[in-house]
């Protein structure tokens, strides 16, 4: 009997050893100096660009690169500053350029490629409220508007190191939503993209990450009928 007690003792306690090794191996790794391929190019292009105190800043990944901003608006003063890939501590990097523009307005969207990289909802919410203060802090006139993060399709099965993290998005958008309270315009962009079953409404995109025109033209029209453009 007491053999019998022994030998399960034993078994159990390498099972636990090697669960706890599994564990530590699936420990998650991030990154917060990836920088996508064309990042310095478009820095660089974006520098010598004529900037104005009028201009309204449209900051972001490849979700706000995918358009002409100015074209989809009829707004000549409309600026697209989206580099595809970029992270929040991309953004950071390149926000001087921005700052030194005193903009009249920049509509931030940013964070998706983060989660994406396993970087801690911490940082990524602390980055958003570093924006934010630089931006006070340098061009204080400069009106900041911070969109939540769109939702994504992993039925596409396209972008899979996006897929799946529902709950970070989720997180981050309502604490996007808390920024109201440093005098931030809130745009909540993610209910207009949702579905019925909580994801991006395919019809809108074409790979369950990125916009297509149809999907352009819903965000133009909250945009428009939020008042966001005066």
């Amino acid at each position: 009997m007491k053999s019998t007690i022994s030998r399960l003792l034993l078994t159990l306690s390498i099972i636990f050893i090697i669960s706890s090794g599994g564990v530590y191996a699936q420990t998650v790794k991030w990154d917060t100096t990836y920088r996508p391929g064309k990042y310095k190019e478009l820095v660089q292009k974006f520098s010598i660009e004529p900037k104005s105190n009028k201009d309204y800043v449209f900051l972001g990944n490849s979700i706000t690169a995918g358009t002409d901003w100015a074209q989809l608006l009829g707004l000549a003063q409309a600026k697209n500053r989206g580099i595809s890939g970029d992270i929040t501590f991309g953004v950071l990097e390149r926000l001087q350029d921005i700052i030194d523009g005193k903009p009249k307005k920049v509509f931030v969207l940013i964070g998706i490629n983060d989660i994406s990289r396993n970087i801690p909802d911490s940082l990524i919410l602390a980055n958003y409220k570093k924006i934010i203060d630089r931006i006070r802090k340098g061009s204080k006139k400069t009106q900041i508007y911070f969109y939540t993060l769109l939702p994504v399709n992993a039925t596409f099965e396209k972008f899979k190191n996006h897929y799946g993290k529902d709950e970070h998005i989720l997180y981050l958008n309502d604490e996007i939503r808390k920024l109201a309270a440093k005098n931030v315009t809130i745009i909540d962009l993610y209910p207009h993209f949702l579905d019925e079953n909580k994801r991006l409404r395919a019809e809108l995109t074409k790979d369950g990450l990125h916009l297509i025109p149809e999907g352009y033209k819903v965000w133009a029209d909250v945009l428009r009928n939020g008042g966001y453009l005066k």
